[in-house]
């Protein structure tokens, strides 16, 4: 997974390359601002954890969602990558779908209305921290693909 690549459907959480600044009286490197955070004028961030059982590959696509009123960001709580799919909106829904493979401690936001998998851990406890939108509307709109595509 790339910054490039993936910018059309949100950003890349990582901390690669020299951090903008440092803090703690330069013991602490902060990479910053590195996500475009989205709660719409109704509602607010929340940090919930999600735990979610492995699915090694090949696996299955055959629901992806997406969130019209807010931003997403999942943040692995150890070290393994996990599977990232997304898909351009077409007219309301979901295109031709893309398969992402995040690196070891790469984390990744949704910008708003993105298409996109559910949460796939391909090893490991499957444990994220998650940053979204908190507010009184539903904010998930799913869509079933058929036929199921599969991920190798």
């Amino acid at each position: 997974m790339t910054v490039g690549a993936f910018a059309p459907f949100g950003d890349v959480l990582d901390a690669s390359g020299q951090p903008d600044w440092f803090i703690n009286q330069g013991g602490c490197g902060r990479f910053h601002d590195r996500a475009q955070l989205d709660f719409g004028p109704d509602g607010r961030a929340g940090i919930s954890i999600f735990h979610s059982e492995p699915s090694p590959l090949p696996c299955t696509l055959d629901l992806v969602e997406r969130h019209p009123d807010g931003s997403q960001a999942f943040l692995p709580l150890d070290r393994h990558g996990f599977l990232v799919t997304v898909a351009p909106d077409e007219n309301g829904r979901p295109g031709s779908p893309l398969a992402f493979l995040t690196a070891s401690g790469q984390g990744i936001n949704f910008h708003r209305g993105t298409w996109h998998g559910v949460l796939t851990p391909l090893k490991g406890n499957g444990l994220f921290a998650v940053v979204d939108r908190i507010g009184n509307t539903r904010n998930l709109e799913e869509y079933r693909l058929e036929p199921a595509l599969t991920v190798y």
